[in-house]
């Protein structure tokens, strides 16, 4: 971006300002933002708006619309999703976020959905698959007389295809890919994303069904069905098969579970097709073809008064649900979709997904714990006040506009029931970016931080505390500079003796509340939400593989349709001291200036690790005084892993030569992270390549058995660094965003 500043007279953070800049403003073709963020929503807003035209309302009633979008916005009750605030009222106007699309059995469709696959992240959208249709490996294919390569194989082909359209997009592309569990090649799948440097571009979910939920609950085996015979092609134990997803999760994140028989249950459309995928982030169950177009209510900005007298405006939010149905209904009469089939599919069913966000910090302002009992009751209580309110919009649209095309034959086709707008009306979704721009917190999430280190262009770093919580802090006396800093380096305010105790409880983050209580509050959203509920449930890096199942049987329990774990892996804020560098510091060994000279002979070890780029070769060469150089090459040669691995190389090499002890080496070097991490056999993750030559001299200069004095600091799902800005990467809502400057992998 070649601008740094963005003039408004809207009160927007510093942060949304850079996300909007960055993102979302028009440029012109040196980079130069070209209009303010009031430009834009009034941009969206207008043109939005303009729909109500095509159904007789008058210009004075579609400019009053339009200053009613144009408020809901600017006053950050509402957000639509991204593609919606770049696209509308421009010449591409693609106003979905997400997608999926039907692969059968057969060259010609594969590829043709590859192609397609194209079409839509080119034009911003994400998209989800099944693949369960797919022969599996090893299967016959009688046109050639050869052997299918399975659905896993294909898979990296759509990867592939998603990694070469992506570069230098606004926006990248993101899969989902799902394989029912019955599906002979489900081993194959749940393992897909071992060497995590594989298909980096998908999410995987095993599409559950049923009868392997019961045969879990059980303890029997279940059938395994080819897909192309329709018959039985060998069987499998279930909880051997539960424990390895649970396993593979525990390690990655992947593969979640998506409970693909509830989520038929909630078809509204059966008579049209049965659901088989979801989208990227799991929250939008979708029909071949469809698309889902989203948006998300602040519930933070309906909280009236303050303290004890703090409450819900139940009417505030009323009007911006029902304003908000109108504004999502109308994006699709507006939207130009990529594809002929999906525009056919999505204005014959015209889903929509109404979400909320903000949920985290509602509840700090009604001063209730996000790990309580009266926490799900208010989840519970405001989510099925959101679908009601709805529902009530939506069949005021279908009297004037009339009911979605498909409704006769639809579970609301019934005797004496009005007609709906909208097949669906409410969804979970993840709102990484928009949140940003809403000064909110994410989704349904907790606080991801209180306290947190943000990155920014001009300045090396800048502390961004919570504001409600600088308000409290500063209230009740216990503000200061160092504590804040303090916060920030430890991620939570748990054992902070300065802050009390009814404090910390309110501002728990994600890592301070425990796995059921994360699945607790989703139950508590799905049970009132028509589609799914995008949530991250948290689990600290000590939980075991049996945290996870016992996650994952509550999940199906208690009525989720779909549940995504992440396990803090982070290893990448340790501080090391030794006895010799305590040494150095007090001036017991001489400090050498300039490098000493190379003897005849050295001898060394090479060690081969993991990275996001591919293995990495690490030689470490020592003379008598210790370690002398270092050479690191990549496993494939050329390219910019290579030479600035070879760089890397050199530098330590002159840093041991001049007698810089290998310990301080290594704390310079471990932690660094890159968008792209890998996962060490054993589960350790790997940052980036410089962080692998970090842990390489490490496990050199270590003796086996022992390890070096760490100091652990650093906040709750740091996911890697953020591939635009360098920023730290959280894990929230099943994807991966930067709160500096707006990157998402899926929203």
């Amino acid at each position: 971006m070649a601008t740094t500043s963005i003039e408004t007279d809207l009160q927007l953070s510093d942060n949304a300002l850079t996300v909007l800049g960055r993102r979302y403003l028009k440029k012109d073709t040196d980079g130069n933002v070209g209009e303010r963020p009031e430009d834009m929503f009034r941009r969206v807003a207008e043109n939005i708006a303009s729909a109500d035209g095509t159904h007789g309302a008058s210009d004075g009633e579609v400019a009053a619309l339009a200053d009613a979008f144009y408020g809901i916005m600017t006053r950050r009750e509402f957000m639509p999703n991204s593609p919606t605030l770049m696209n509308a009222g421009r010449e591409f106007q693609q106003l979905s976020a997400c997608f999926v699309l039907p692969i059968e059995d057969s060259m010609e469709s594969i590829f043709q959905a590859v192609k397609d696959t194209a079409m839509i992240h080119k034009s911003g959208g994400g998209t989800g698959f099944s693949f369960s249709r797919l022969r599996p490996a090893e299967d016959i294919v009688s046109s050639t007389r050869g052997v299918s390569s399975g659905p896993v194989s294909f898979m990296k082909v759509f990867d592939a295809a998603t990694e070469a359209i992506k570069q230098g997009g606004v926006r990248r592309g993101a899969n989902m890919g799902v394989l029912r569990i019955d599906h002979p090649d489900i081993l194959r799948f749940i393992e897909a994303k071992t060497d995590h440097s594989h298909l980096t571009n998908f999410n995987l979910s095993v599409g559950a069904t049923e009868a392997f939920m019961r045969a879990v609950q059980k303890g029997l085996a279940f059938d395994l069905v080819n897909p192309r015979t329709g018959e039985k092609s060998g069987a499998l134990d279930a909880r051997e098969v539960f424990h390895r997803m649970a396993e593979l999760a525990w390690q990655g994140g992947d593969p979640g579970i998506v409970f693909l028989d509830r989520i038929n249950e909630h078809n509204p459309t059966p008579h049209v097709g049965a659901v088989e995928a979801t989208n990227p982030c799991g929250e939008q169950p979708l029909l071949p073809w469809e698309s889902c177009n989203l948006g998300s209510i602040n519930l933070a900005r309906f909280v009236s008064g303050t303290g004890r007298a703090a409450k819900m405006d139940w009417d505030g939010l009323r009007a911006a649900v029902h304003l908000a149905v109108h504004f999502l209904d109308n994006v699709i009469d507006m939207n130009k979709l990529p594809l002929p089939q999906i525009a056919e599919q999505t204005r014959a069913n015209r889903k929509i997904g109404l979400g909320v966000m903000g949920f985290a910090d509602m509840l700090i302002l009604l001063g209730t714990p996000y790990n309580s009992q009266q926490a799900v009751h208010t989840a519970e209580q405001v989510m099925q006040f959101v679908t009601d309110e709805a529902r009530v919009r939506s069949r005021e649209l279908a009297d004037r506009r009339g009911a979605f095309p498909n409704f006769v034959g639809s579970v609301y086709d019934q005797s004496g029931q009005e007609p709906l707008r909208n097949a669906t009306l409410t969804t979970i979704a993840p709102t990484g970016t928009i949140s940003i721009i809403g000064s909110c917190s994410s989704g349904i999430e907790p606080l991801f931080a209180v306290v947190y280190t943000r990155h920014v262009l001009d300045k090396d770093e800048l502390l961004e505390v919570h504001p409600i919580f600088e308000q409290v802090a500063r209230e009740q006396g216990f503000y200061s500079p160092e504590l804040m800093k303090e916060i920030a380096a430890r991620g939570t305010l748990h054992d902070i003796e300065e802050i009390p105790d009814e404090i910390r409880e309110l501002f728990a983050t994600a890592h301070d509340i425990t796995p059921e209580w994360h699945i607790r509050i989703q139950a508590a959203f799905q049970e009132y939400t028509d589609n799914a509920v995008s949530k991250t449930v948290n689990f600290p890096n000590e939980a075991t593989i049996d945290d996870v199942e016992h996650v994952y049987r509550l999940a199906y329990e208690l009525g989720c349709k779909g549940v995504t774990i992440y396990r803090d892996g982070s290893r990448d804020e340790q501080v090391l001291t030794t006895g010799r560098t305590e040494k150095a510091r007090e001036g017991d060994e001489p400090v050498q200036i300039g490098p000493r000279e190379r003897p005849m002979v050295v001898t060394g070890q090479t060690r081969a690790m993991r990275t996001g780029c591919g293995k990495l070769y690490v030689t470490l060469n020592r003379d008598e005084q210790g370690p002398f150089e270092l050479f690191a090459a990549m496993g494939k040669a050329g390219g910019c892993a290579s030479s600035q691995s070879e760089a890397l190389a050199r530098m330590v090499s002159l840093a041991f030569r001049c007698g810089i002890p290998a310990e301080q080496v290594v704390r310079q070097l471990k932690g660094i992270s890159c968008h792209l991490p890998a996962w060490e056999p054993g589960g350790e993750r790997v940052l980036s390549c410089a962080d692998a030559v970090a842990k390489a001299i490490e496990r050199f200069i270590t003796p086996e058995g022992e390890q070096l004095s760490m100091d652990f600091s650093g906040g709750a799902n740091h996911a890697g660094a953020c591939p635009d800005c360098g920023g730290t990467l959280v894990h929230e809502g099943g994807c991966n965003v930067c709160r500096d400057c707006g990157y998402s992998q899926c929203d």
